[in-house]
């Protein structure tokens, strides 16, 4: 199956969310090459970026799934591919 390479950015600024969104990235976790979180805690804001190598589908199931989480939001980044 033809494979993507992106970065995947999320937000949460409700606390009570980011325990959801370590569950999804759990079931994702076979396509995530690397994941950096920052806790911004002056905004009250978590901070995550993830690198993934994935069918678009799953990009996208995971990107969607996430944006649906309240206080949440996603946006992914696709590598250009030769």
């Amino acid at each position: 199956m033809d494979t993507k390479v992106a970065v995947l950015s999320i937000i949460i600024d409700i606390d009570d969310s980011v325990d959801e969104v370590n569950e999804l990235l759990h079931q994702y976790r076979h396509h995530i090459i690397g994941r950096m979180g920052i806790p911004y805690r002056e905004r009250s804001l978590h901070i995550i970026c993830i690198a993934l190598d994935a069918p678009m589908d799953k990009i996208n199931a995971l990107s969607g799934a996430l944006g649906r989480l309240d206080g949440v939001s996603a946006k992914a980044s696709l590598a250009k591919h030769r």
